[in-house]
């Protein structure tokens, strides 16, 4: 349990880390552009190999399938609901919802298999914590452009790395009675939720703010994430 709370906190940290880092000064918007292109791609490599190819692994290919779907129709819901109540340009809004909704079954998947006996899954832990850092960055960011206030932010993200670290420790007490079915669907729910964000609010904000160039920047985030989920 004391393992799944450390690394369940190391990996959170980073959302407070990019939060920090977004508030301390007014990032260009290049610069923002080509953070936000690098992480992308450190998702897009935890989309297809830390999370389906995994899920599909461990459990039957159609829990997976229904996993993506459940996450994917949560977070466009809750992205619209989230809209409608605000400005509807607060991008760093939904960049925040997305990191909560893919992190609650990111961080239970890295406590199911810790408690599994397999170790820390480097390839996750660091698509975690590199991902996190643009998101978190980016949404602080937008959201302090937006008028909110940095104490406010700084709250928002402290509480969203304490709920993603407790995950962590509930998939630790939960993989006992997680079958590899119900883990198969956890992985698709959190592939699902990041799908979503990054064709409605990532790939777009990168392309705006950093031209044609973010497409030679995902593709460097996907090729550094996926050269570190295959040494794990």
């Amino acid at each position: 349990m004391g393992s799944a709370l450390g690394w369940g906190a190391l990996s959170a940290s980073s959302l407070v880390i990019g939060a920090l880092l977004g508030l301390a000064r007014r990032w260009p918007e290049r610069q923002m552009g080509a953070v936000l292109a690098f992480g992308a791609g450190a998702l897009i490599s935890a989309v297809s190999f830390e999370l389906v190819e995994e899920g599909a692994r461990v459990g039957d290919a159609g829990w997976v399938g229904l996993g993506l779907a459940a996450g994917a129709c949560t977070f466009y819901f809750a992205d619209e609901a989230l809209e409608r109540r605000s400005s509807g340009d607060d991008a760093g809004a939904a960049l925040a919802l997305g990191a909560f909704l893919d992190g609650i079954p990111e961080q239970t998947v890295l406590g199911i298999s810790i408690a599994e006996g397999g170790g820390v899954s480097v390839g996750l832990l660091v698509a975690i914590f590199v991902s996190n850092l643009p998101e978190a960055i980016g949404s602080a960011s937008d959201m302090r452009r937006a008028g909110h206030a940095p104490a406010t932010v700084r709250r928002l993200w402290i509480a969203v790395a304490i709920v993603c670290t407790l995950a962590s420790v509930g998939g630790y007490a939960l993989a006992d009675v997680t079958g590899g079915d119900l883990q198969a669907a956890i992985n698709g729910f959190a592939a699902g939720a990041l799908i979503v964000l990054l064709v409605d609010s990532v790939i777009p904000e990168a392309t705006a703010k950093f031209g044609q160039r973010a497409g030679l920047v995902t593709t460097l985030g996907f090729a550094v994430a996926a050269a570190l989920s295959g040494a794990s």
